[in-house]
């Protein structure tokens, strides 16, 4: 396996983030940056891993769906997917996929975890690769319900594909009854917080990860193409069912980062 440690990794930056130990000087070094204009940009990747604890717990326990593919799946550093979804539904399946090397060694560990849990390497901003998937196709019934997760992983997308289309392809192959999850950085178009959010994107796209973009209300509700949102829709991650009644007010950076989770009808 090798691993390039003078490019900095999505993966292993969200581990830095997270107190994590899988990442290297290079991955810290996007840290540093970011926290020059936003000291407590770590809660980025925080309010971003409660979130997908919070939807998957949500997923699990109300919806009756038993399958989860879980794009850009990161660095085991707090709760995963399958071990939110499988404490709740001892029975569910779970697929991650995501491309990074030093993900895959940890993905090979999980797979030992147990027979429900499955990893695959492919590019997640190809649809349709992942859709003809041989580890998807083999673990995952695509004539039931699917709970399809895209958390934090949009906005290091930046090709020429909108990521609307790209995931008009990923709601047009799930089954009626499915879910979507989808986390994405933030531009809140206010005074106060759109410098934040344009300073941050400047320091993440011009890192040694490179990508990082803060998009508009707008241009992530697109990504939900034809998909009901479940209450109270598109909001602040830290919004989105919180644990309990807000007692400390929010740091600037929980203002740039939004999620929803939707059903297909």
């Amino acid at each position: 396996m090798y691993i390039d440690t003078t490019k900095a990794s999505i993966a292993r930056v969200y581990d830095a983030f997270l107190n994590g130990k899988d990442n290297y000087e290079i991955d810290r070094e996007v840290l540093r940056r970011v926290q020059q204009v936003a000291p407590e940009a770590s809660q980025l990747a925080w309010d971003n891993r409660d979130f997908l604890i919070r939807a998957t717990r949500f997923i699990a326990s109300q919806t009756g769906i038993t399958q989860f593919l879980d794009c850009g799946s990161g660095l085991p550093t707090a709760e995963n997917t399958h071990q939110v979804a499988q404490r709740l539904q001892p029975e569910a399946k779970v697929v991650y996929v995501d491309n990074d090397p030093v993900v895959l060694a940890h993905g090979r560990a999980l797979l030992e975890e147990n027979e429900q849990t499955h990893f695959t390497a492919a590019d997640i901003f190809q649809p349709e690769e992942i859709l003809a998937n041989e580890v998807v196709r083999k673990y995952l019934d695509f004539s039931e319900p699917i709970a399809l997760f895209q958390f934090g992983t949009l906005h290091h997308y930046d090709g020429e594909r909108a990521p609307s289309d790209i995931m008009k392809a990923y709601v047009d192959a799930l089954p009626s009854g499915s879910y979507v999850g989808l986390t994405h950085f933030y531009d809140p178009g206010t005074e106060e917080y759109s410098e934040l959010a344009r300073r941050m994107e400047d320091m993440f796209v011009h890192s040694p990860m490179g990508s990082g973009r803060f998009r508009t209300m707008d241009e992530i509700a697109s990504m939900f193409p034809g998909l009901e949102l479940v209450a109270p829709g598109l909001v602040r991650c830290v919004d989105w069912w919180p644990d309990g009644p807000r007692v400390k007010p929010l740091d600037p950076v929980q203002h740039c980062i939004i999620g929803a989770v939707g059903r297909k009808p």
